[in-house]
């Protein structure tokens, strides 16, 4: 990478997981400290950790769009601003209703779809999934960041110190945006980052996308509900919310064992074996969390749980994007987003009704419940290879593109390509056997009239 793009990874990563820690630091301390509100009441918790999502999920493929349409910065900070905005409503809450009006406004800065594009606007083609893995492992630090500092941070300043912190760390990176982030110079093809409502509307009938985007839906369900229990199981222990952190850091870091351990095994067995047994493993973890009655029992199978659910987030998009046509990356993915943060909500509401009328305990054996329903989904899903995507640039005039079109198709390892002429590109999905540099001479050829 050079100079340009190696700033563009760190400096978008950097606003990512200042973005994440926002939404995520309160999931570890809110069921407890939210008890201090004159209104306050299970369900309105389960709102409060789960809102975000509601509007996340809504606004997730518009703000792509809209940032297409008036440049990636300005959508960026205005996301930004209103993400600023509902946190500062959150600090300043002096009832649960206000905290999640706050909560779901923090979720209507959906800018993940502007800053994956603007990444891909400003690094050459051969560098952007360097730039895009930087900001992808951002993303999975940031989670496991929040649920160390969130702790801390209201340890010293209160539930309001965590929204206050969060609307500071959205100002900054709106400067970072102005002034570090390098600006666009031109719009890459955008056919593989951003979405569009027709090729949404077309990928929403493919089973297997279904099935993965129910999928990822249930997965956040689990985590937004996990949260819901787990703090007050902790606290009911002994354990303070202040210090809960010093559980959080050994599970977390004893996870990602158990993910090295499953992403070892992904030669050997199938995706959708390995998917099934993380399922499992977040079985087993809410059957024993039910039962457990020490904190070494609840650490080992927050271990179980993280184990599964690691595997689970790291590799579900990476399967979504090898099902997806050529050319429709990035709509499939704008979907499988969506899914996402809806999931979340639903977690949230789900564990603030049941929580309502049931322990804890009794709460994570409905869960086992939701999981083997998820079991049931997934069982005739497919497995499919990993397939590598290209973009090819430079191609001009419809019969240069038909003609292109057939000679792609004949060259081996093409599984799928999109011909896209206002884009004056071909998306090629391709297996290992896809010859690069031969793909590009043909390109060339034909885009100069030759045969």
């Amino acid at each position: 990478m050079n100079a340009t793009e190696l700033r563009a990874a760190l400096s978008l990563a950097f606003i990512y997981v200042l973005r994440m820690l926002g939404l995520f630091m309160v999931m570890p301390v809110l069921a407890i400290l939210a008890q201090d509100y004159p209104d306050y009441s299970v369900l309105m918790v389960g709102i409060a950790i789960g809102g975000y999502g509601l509007t996340q999920a809504i606004l997730q493929i518009p703000m792509g769009m809209f940032s297409d349409k008036f440049g990636r910065k300005p959508i960026i900070i205005v996301g930004l601003l209103l993400f600023s905005l509902g946190s500062l409503i959150a600090g300043f809450a002096d009832s649960m209703w206000m905290l999640v009006l706050g909560r779901i406004l923090q979720g209507t800065g959906a800018i993940a779809g502007a800053i994956m594009a603007l990444a891909a606007d400003v690094s050459r083609e051969n560098q952007r999934p360097k730039v895009m893995a930087i900001i992808g492992i951002a993303i999975g630090f940031s989670f496991y960041l929040a649920l160390m500092i969130g702790p801390m941070i209201s340890n010293l300043w209160g539930l309001s110190g965590i929204f206050f912190v969060t609307a500071v760390l959205a100002i900054l990176c709106i400067f970072i945006v102005g002034f570090v982030v390098p600006s666009q110079h031109k719009s890459a093809p955008s056919g593989d980052t951003l979405p569009t409502w027709k090729d949404v509307a077309n990928l929403f009938g493919d089973k297997q996308i279904q099935k993965l985007n129910i999928s990822v839906c249930l997965l956040h369900m689990m985590i937004t509900l996990f949260f819901m229990q787990l703090p007050v199981m902790l606290q009911q222990m002994g354990l303070m919310v202040e210090v809960q952190w010093k559980l959080y850091l050994p599970v977390l870091l004893s996870s990602i064992v158990g993910l090295t351990v499953l992403m070892g095994l992904n030669r050997k067995v199938s995706q959708k074996v390995l998917m099934l047994v993380s399922i499992l493993l977040l079985m087993i973890a809410c059957a024993g969390l039910s039962l457990s009655t020490t904190l070494f029992a609840v650490a080992a199978f927050a271990v179980v749980f993280f184990s599964g659910f690691n595997y689970l987030e790291a590799n579900l998009p990476a399967w979504v994007s090898s099902i997806a046509p050529a050319g429709k990356k990035g709509s499939a993915m704008g979907m499988y987003a969506s899914f996402q943060f809806f999931g979340a909500f639903l977690g949230g509401m789900l564990a603030g009704v049941l929580n309502q009328y049931f322990s804890p305990s009794e709460v994570l054996m409905c869960a086992i419940g939701i999981l083997l329903v998820w079991t049931g989904i997934v069982f005739n899903l497919k497995s499919v290879d990993r397939y590598r995507r290209y973009t090819l640039s430079g191609v001009s005039g419809a019969a240069d593109l038909e003609r292109l079109k057939k000679q792609l198709l004949a060259m081996p390892g093409v599984v799928d390509l999109a011909l896209v002429a206002h884009e004056n590109s071909v998306y090629v999905k391709a297996t290992a056997e896809f010859n690069l540099r031969q793909a590009q001479q043909i390109v060339l050829d034909t885009a100069s009239g030759q045969a």
